[in-house]
């Protein structure tokens, strides 16, 4: 199938900037990615990853998060336990527990490996605690967001042929009938 990647990045770019948008991530948060490059294109998950649209998604959220200050890690497939692809630097800020794995078209996919061409200085974790992030292609990213995961809307519910889905995440709300969930200062 021919796939149009400038249509693919518009529609990466404004979901996500939407999401941004309603999340209001700060400096340093981290926003999972999940990705069939194989749904994009209309076919199966995992039986024709595309270096092409791997690279057209990875290099969209990487132009829009990076000067923002937030964080990219991008998700690999269940061959390798869904194991991400982030920055060194964020894993050794985040005690994240880095294992000995490497993106291939075969195991974990496209959009790893467009991850390890555009990162400085690229690794796979096993675990993350994000933020916020974009699934495309029903990847099940929900195992990589911060409790308490909510759905957000946009403007946006295909990338290609894919369906995606967006989550941020809000703090736990903690205690009983008497808790205050709003800061209200004593005189």
């Amino acid at each position: 199938m021919t796939v149009d990647l400038a249509k693919v990045k518009e529609q990466v770019a404004q979901g996500s900037n939407e999401l941004l948008e309603q999340a209001k991530l700060s400096k340093g948060a981290i926003f999972v990615l999940g990705i069939s490059t194989s749904a994009i294109a209309g076919a199966k998950m995992a039986s024709a990853p595309s270096a092409k649209i791997g690279k057209a998604v990875v290099d969209t959220l990487y132009d829009i998060l990076q000067p923002q200050g937030i964080e990219l890690a991008v998700e690999g497939c269940v061959e390798i336990n869904r194991a991400l692809t982030v920055e060194r630097r964020v894993a050794e800020k985040h005690h994240l527990e880095i294992v000995t794995v490497y993106p291939s078209m075969r195991a974990s996919g496209a959009a790893q490996i467009a991850a390890f061409q555009r990162f400085d200085d690229p690794v796979e974790v096993e675990h993350i605690t994000a933020d916020a992030g974009m699934d495309i292609g029903d990847c099940d990213i929900g195992m990589h967001i911060r409790f308490v995961q909510l759905p957000v809307r946009t403007s946006i519910d295909t990338v290609g042929q894919a369906h995606t889905r967006f989550m941020s995440s809000r703090p736990k709300l903690i205690g009983g009938a008497r808790a205050n969930y709003k800061w209200e200062p004593f005189d």
